[in-house]
């Protein structure tokens, strides 16, 4: 089964925080997850491809780039958006079909935007994904700690489906690029 890493809006802005931006909840730990699982990528041979928004840093300089501790590959393909998202207007899509990719690993920033988005839409477009659910995060919002964001979102996540394709929850610690999918069909 052909698969990918999927790492969304890990931007330096974006985690650290700036006069527009609150930083992501558990930066540090989020950062150590990303950078295990792109190590678990490699190992394998699995293609890792970075989102990065077009809205973070006003789409230029330090604040922009992928966050400074995680370790980019040389290898790893670096796509960017203009929308919530990461399918839309970018070449994420073509790039998976034509490397008949059936299943994405996905993590990153922030976790009831784009992450939320990412991993419905890649259900309906066919594929099976595994949301790390220790490797995404947010800020809080008016109503909910970024904490409670979060688990809401791994609950609500796992097992969501749109009949032929759906997503599971999985921690850095597991073996995600062996996909336990079938076990739940």
């Amino acid at each position: 089964m052909k698969q990918t890493l999927l790492i969304i809006d890990a931007q330096q802005d974006l985690m650290e925080g700036s006069t527009e931006e609150q930083g992501i909840f558990d930066k540090e730990k989020i950062i150590n997850n990303i950078n295990t699982v792109i190590q678990k990528a490699l190992a394998e041979n699995i293609p890792i491809i970075f989102i990065r928004d077009l809205d973070v840093a006003s789409g230029e300089g330090p604040g922009f780039q992928i966050q400074k501790d995680i370790r980019v590959p040389s290898t790893a393909l670096i796509f960017d958006k203009a929308a919530t998202n990461s399918f839309y207007g970018t070449p994420l899509k073509e790039n998976l079909n034509n490397a008949n990719v059936e299943h994405l690993v996905i993590m990153g920033c922030k976790t009831e935007h784009c992450i939320d988005t990412a991993v419905r839409t890649a259900t309906i477009n066919h594929f099976d994904v595994t949301l790390v659910g220790d490797g995404h995060s947010t800020s809080e919002s008016k109503h909910l700690t970024a904490q409670q964001i979060i688990l809401h979102h791994n609950e609500t996540l796992h097992g969501h489906y749109n009949v032929d394709n759906f997503s599971i929850v999985r921690n850095s610690n597991e073996d995600l690029f062996k996909p336990s999918h079938n076990s739940y069909r």
